[in-house]
């Protein structure tokens, strides 16, 4: 679990990394999973009734031309739900959003956009989506967390902070124990462990207590 002086800590050594510091932000604000946090499109966030929509999972398989990221459905139905956000995770993601266009005018069309690709199976039903970079369009998939020029890659962006986190500001704790830390201090604060366990898309208390 996450002390609050180790997040501080953590968000003051990658202050100028703004989508690893959103990114950690939304998952200790939500306690969403890590594959949940690098689905999100900008679709899937309402800033005016303040809710994310969580009805996906981002994972890789090994890479092929056109690249090795993917979205398939939550880990479970009822992982698919909708989370409230505070105020000041509305506002970081708002100020994140107004960011990443000004970085769309910086690069030009240097810039990454993306589609989503079905994927079918031998009967024909979807099982899934890759994540395919494509030209500037009305039809990409907006990706909430990419690097500065768009480049989309999933978890992996959190993997050398998360080095430097480990070895030089001596914290074990991974990005998925955030989820953990949401859960623990939500309880502490008072809410009834009922309502933790649909935040966290539960489908059983039991799962929530353990």
């Amino acid at each position: 679990i996450y002390s609050s002086e180790e997040i501080n800590k953590i968000i003051n050594r990658f202050n100028k990394n703004k989508t690893f510091v959103y990114s950690f932000l939304t998952a200790c604000y939500t306690g969403m999973r890590t594959g949940e946090v690098f689905a999100l499109t900008w679709n899937d966030i309402d800033f005016e009734n303040k809710t994310i929509r969580v009805t996906k999972n981002a994972y890789y398989k090994r890479k092929n031309k056109k690249g090795r990221w993917y979205l398939g459905t939550t880990k479970t139905e009822n992982s698919s739900r909708t989370i409230y956000m505070c105020d000041t995770l509305c506002n970081l993601l708002k100020k994140y959003k107004t960011e990443q266009e000004n970085n769309k005018k910086e690069y030009k069309e240097n810039y990454k956009y993306y589609n989503l690709e079905q994927i079918k199976n031998k009967h024909g039903k979807l099982i899934e989506y890759q994540i395919v970079e494509s030209k500037k369009s009305k039809n990409n998939t907006n990706m909430v967390f990419v690097k500065t020029n768009g480049t989309y890659s999933g978890a992996d962006l959190i993997k050398y902070p998360f080095k430097i986190i480990h070895y030089e500001l001596g914290i074990k704790c991974r990005f998925y124990d955030l989820r953990g830390s949401f859960a623990t201090t939500t309880l502490r604060s008072g809410v009834e462990i009922k309502d933790i366990s649909k935040v966290l898309g539960h489908s059983k208390i039991e799962t929530t207590e353990n």
